[in-house]
């Protein structure tokens, strides 16, 4: 039995919404768009906003028991990827760059040493400003992991 392909979106501090919604509009995918507070969504068949308690990691744990093999999870969340990574999902960063088995670990351990740091009181610069680069290489990402999802 083949299931459907849906995307899930850890929403809170997603900086590529409006892309998710044209390429799911393009493929006819629905989109769950999870988040602590109520976010303005397009008022369309396919896209359903889920609003989750503000509890800690809440949306993780929505997304994360959603998420099977016929998902594209979005997220920033490293431990979010793994989660859905270990429920069989596509995860792809908001960058368009693909969480894998593979890159989780090593993501998982610089995390945990950015934490250390932070707690020691160094200065951490964030990560780089989002681009149009970004933006392109999300949406061509998204594009070709529901191509694949459709495949089967």
């Amino acid at each position: 039995m083949s299931m459907t392909p849906q995307i899930l979106v850890d929403a809170d501090a997603c900086p590529v919404k409006d892309e998710i919604y044209r390429v799911a509009w393009r493929h006819e995918v629905p989109v769950k768009v999870v988040s602590n507070s109520r976010l303005r969504v397009p008022d369309h068949v396919l896209i359903e906003r889920i609003v989750v308690s503000d509890g800690f990691d809440a949306a993780d744990d929505w997304i994360a028991e959603a998420a099977n093999a016929a998902s594209v999870v979005i997220t920033a969340d490293i431990l979010l990827a793994d989660r859905a990574l270990k429920a069989g999902a596509t995860v792809l960063g908001p960058n368009g760059k693909p969480f894998t088995m593979a890159s989780i670990g090593p993501a998982i351990a610089t995390r945990a040493i950015m934490a250390d740091l932070r707690a020691g009181g160094d200065q951490i610069g964030g990560p780089p400003p989002f681009s149009k680069a970004d933006r392109s290489q999300f949406l061509q990402a998204l594009d070709s992991a529901l191509v694949r999802l459709k495949r089967g």
